[in-house]
C-alpha cells in the first residue's frame, strides 16, 4: 500500500523516541540511520522526517486529543498502538496530508502488526473523530497546553518563571528558519539568497528554495549554516589576530571557520572520528584550514599552552528543541547532572591548557542553570586563577539584549524578535568569557 512504509518508520522510529529515548538525528542519518528509515527513497524519508518532527512538537497536545476521546485509557503495555496514533494524529491536525489517506493508512497498520490488530477498529473511529474535531477543538487544546514533558515545563519555570518558560515552549512548536554565517558580504547574500541579515550579522533564510547544498554560495564555500546564537561565542574572544586558539569539542566546525577567519592559528580537537572527518570536509568547502586533533581533552598535553581557548562544551542541547524536538522526551534531569558534571572537568581542563593572562570562553546550548549560571558560579568559586571578563554590550554586534547583569551571554529561543514568530528567535546558549590570571 503506498505510503505505509514510511508510516511504520515513522511509529517505528518514534517507539525509539520514546520509549528507549533514542536521539532521533542518529535515527534519520541519511548514511547510518536505522535500518527501516534507510529502506526508504528520500522522498519518503523527508515525509518521515515531517511526522516526527511534528508528533514531537505537538506531543502533548495530540495525547490531550487523543485521550479526550477514549472510554477509558489505553492498556499500560500498547505502546505499539499509541505510536500507531501519534503518527496519525500529527498528519491529521497539522501536515497537509489529505485526511482520509492517514486513517486509512494507520487502520491498515494496526492490521498488520498482531500486536494492534484488535484495535484497528478503535483507529479507525478515534481518528475519524479527530478529523471531525479538529476545526473546533484544536486551536483551544493548543492554547490550554505546554508542549513538552513535566520535568522540562517544571525546570524552565524555575529558570525562567511562567511567562518566559511559555513563550519559549510556543517558539518550540515552531520549525526554526536556518541561519547562515557569510565569510563577507551578509546584505549580498541576503539579496540573492532571499533572506534578511541578522542584528547579529548571520543572514537569515526563512523559506529555502531548494537544498541548503543546493543554494548559491554553498559548493563555493562562501558561507556555512550556523544558528546565530552559536556564532556568537568564538566573538567573545576579541581581536584573535596572530594568536594561538584551541577550539575544543570543535566538529562540526563552525566556529572552528570563525577562528580561522578571525586571524588565528587554531587547534581543532574533537574526540570523535566521525565528527572530525566532517570538519575536515567542512573546513575544505570553505577552503580554511587547522591544525585538527583526535583526542580526549581530560587526557590531552599540548606541546605548549594556548593564547586563547573555545570550550562549546557537550551539553543536555535543550536549547536547540527548535530545531531537534526529540530532546525533551530522550533526556531527563539525571542526564543533565551527569553533563554540567563533565563540565565542570573540561572548563578546568581548558584552564590548565591556556597560557596565563590568556582568554577563556566556555559555552553551550543549555537552557538549564545547572548547565550555566550555576556551573559558572560553582566554578569560579572553587577555582582561584580565573576571574570572570566580563562581555560588554558595545564589543560585538547585536549582542545588547543578551548580555546579562553578570557580564555572561545568556539567549533563548524567545528572544530575537523580528515581527513574525516563524522568522524570530534563536538557539539558547549560555556563554562566559574567562581570564586565567
Amino acid at each position: 500500500m503506498p505510503g505505509l512504509a514510511a508510516r511504520k518508520a515513522a511509529a517505528r522510529l518514534l517507539a525509539a523516541v520514546i520509549d528507549a529515548h533514542t536521539p532521533l538525528d542518529g535515527l534519520t542519518d541519511n548514511e547510518h540511520g536505522h535500518p527501516q528509515y534507510m529502506s526508504l527513497d528520500m522522498r519518503d524519508r523527508a515525509l518521515v522526517r515531517a511526522i516526527l518532527a511534528t508528533a514531537l512538537r505537538h506531543r502533548v497536545t495530540i495525547g490531550n486529543l487523543i485521550s479526550h476521546r477514549l472510554d477509558k485509557p489505553l492498556p499500560a503495555n500498547a505502546t505499539a498502538l499509541s505510536h500507531i496514533l501519534h503518527v496519525a494524529a500529527a498528519q491529521v491536525l497539522f501536515l497537509d496530508i489529505p485526511d482520509s489517506a492517514a486513517v486509512d493508512l494507520a487502520v491498515t497498520h494496526a492490521k498488520s502488526d498482531p500486536r494492534t490488530v484488535r484495535f484497528s477498529g478503535l483507529v479507525n473511529a478515534l481518528l475519524r473523530a479527530l478529523v471531525r474535531a479538529k476545526e473546533t477543538e484544536l486551536a483551544k487544546t493548543l492554547a490550554a497546553t505546554d508542549d513538552a514533558p513535566e520535568w522540562f515545563l517544571s525546570k524552565l519555570i524555575e529558570a525562567y518563571g511562567l511567562d518566559e518558560a511559555r513563550s519559549i515552549l510556543a517558539a518550540h512548536r515552531l520549525e526554526a528558519p536556518v541561519d547562515i554565517t557569510v565569510k563577507s558580504s551578509p546584505e549580498m547574500w541576503a539579496e540573492r539568497l532571499g533572506g534578511v541579515v541578522l542584528p547579529t550579522g548571520s543572514v537569515r533564510l526563512e523559506k529555502l528554495t531548494a537544498a541548503v547544498t543546493e543554494l548559491p554560495g554553498f559548493k563555493e564555500g562562501a558561507w556555512w549554516v550556523q544558528d546565530t546564537a552559536a556564532s556568537l561565542p568564538a566573538r567573545l574572544l576579541g581581536d584573535i589576530r596572530g594568536l594561538s586558539v584551541a577550539d575544543l569539542c570543535a566538529a562540526p566546525g563552525g566556529k572552528t571557520a570563525q577562528l580561522i577567519l578571525a586571524g588565528a592559528s587554531v587547534t581543532a580537537m574533537d574526540t570523535s572520528k566521525s565528527r572530525l572527518a566532517r570538519l575536515r570536509q567542512n573546513l575544505e568547502r570553505l577552503s580554511l584550514s587547522a591544525d585538527v586533533v583526535q583526542a580526549d581533552l581530560l587526557k590531552f598535553q599540548p606541546e605548549k599552552p594556548f593564547d586563547a581557548v573555545l570550550l562549546d562544551a557537550p551539553c543536555s542541547s535543550t536549547g536547540t528543541v527548535r530545531r531537534h524536538p526529540d530532546v525533551p522526551w530522550t533526556k531527563t534531569p539525571d542526564d543533565i547532572a551527569k553533563l554540567a558534571d563533565l563540565q565542570r572537568r573540561l572548563i578546568a581542563k581548558a584552564v590548565a591548557i591556556t597560557k596565563p593572562g590568556g582568554t577563556i570562553v566556555f559555552s553551550n546550548c543549555s537552557l538549564d542553570p545547572l548547565e550555566g549560571e550555576d556551573l559558572l558560579s560553582t566554578f569560579l568559586t572553587e577555582t582561584p586563577g580565573v576571574r570572570i571578563d566580563p562581555v560588554s554590550i558595545s564589543e560585538v554586534d547585536g549582542i545588547a539584549p543578551f548580555v546579562t547583569e553578570q557580564g555572561t551571554l545568556r539567549t533563548t529561543p524567545a528572544g530575537l524578535n523580528l515581527g513574525s514568530a516563524s522568522l524570530s528567535g534563536l538557539d539558547g546558549f549560555f556563554a562566559a568569557r574567562l581570564r586565567k590570571v
